[in-house]
C-alpha cells in the first residue's frame, strides 16, 4: 500500500435522532444517522402494515382471512 494516500482510521461516535450513541472505528468523525436498529421498526417488533392500494384487504379476501374483522 502506498504511504500518506489512505484516509485517517479513528474512534468515533454514531448518533441516532433517539439518542442511541454507538462506539465505533470510522475514517469519518460524529456521524449522524436518522434512524437505528433501536429505533427502526422492522427490529423494534412495532411495525406497521402499509395498506398501498388495497393490497392488503385483496390479499384477506382472496385467501379468506378476516383478521381483525
Amino acid at each position: 500500500m502506498k504511504e500518506g494516500i489512505h484516509p485517517k482510521y479513528q474512534q468515533t461516535e454514531i448518533r441516532c435522532a433517539c439518542g442511541e450513541v454507538i462506539k465505533t472505528a470510522s475514517t469519518k468523525e460524529n456521524i449522524r444517522v436518522d434512524i437505528c436498529s433501536k429505533c427502526h421498526p422492522y427490529f423494534t417488533g412495532k411495525q406497521k402494515l402499509v395498506d398501498t392500494g388495497g393490497r392488503v384487504d385483496r390479499f384477506n379476501k382472496r385467501f379468506n382471512m378476516n383478521q381483525g374483522k
